[in-house]
């Protein structure tokens, strides 16, 4: 059974193992790190050290997705709006081994539960590069709806220029 619980620094050293290479580790971090690979200080000085900004007090949600084997998958949840209506999902990930089991939709159902039931939000948006088809699919079958944009976004990556598609879920209680 998939259960999720905030982040704890020894969760670091089972997270970054899962990006083998830099497409892959870019597809889930985007540019939000200098350098490829990165340590388990790193990831704990983002997530626990609010990367040097610790201004945004009760924002920043990670959490982490665990069964009877372990760490299984991991992601963030951070609010974009003032009001605390709009969370945002990031940094999704799953166990490398294990993607395609269905953990991904499990994690992020549970993620969902704890959005609207417990922070009471009433839309969770998230973002995904276009070539990478199968997180974007695993959203989908989570329940996100894509967004129209007025125009694409694009991110350089790698020296590429990257396409991101945008997704959301609303809260159909509250909507």
């Amino acid at each position: 059974m998939l259960r999720l619980r905030p982040y704890k620094a020894c969760d670091a050293k089972t997270i970054v193992s899962w990006c083998k290479d830099e497409i892959s580790f870019r597809k889930w971090t985007s540019d939000r790190y200098e350098s490829f690979p990165i340590t388990e200080d790193d990831m704990n000085y983002k997530y626990l050290e609010c990367n040097g900004d610790c201004s945004k007090e009760d924002n920043f949600y990670p959490m982490t997705a665990f069964d009877e084997s372990g760490v299984v998958g991991h992601l963030i949840m951070r609010f974009t709006d003032e009001e605390k209506t709009t969370l945002r999902f990031g940094f999704v990930i799953v166990d490398d081994s294990k993607r395609g089991m269905g953990y991904g939709k499990e994690m992020l159902k549970l993620a969902l539960k704890y959005a609207f039931e417990i922070l009471k939000v009433k839309k969770v948006t998230l973002g995904v590069f276009e070539n990478n088809m199968p997180a974007y699919y695993c959203y989908k079958s989570a329940g996100f709806k894509d967004v129209k944009l007025p125009e694409k976004i694009m991110c350089q990556v790698c020296g590429e220029m990257w396409s991101v598609l945008e997704l959301e879920m609303v809260d159909e209680i509250t909507k």
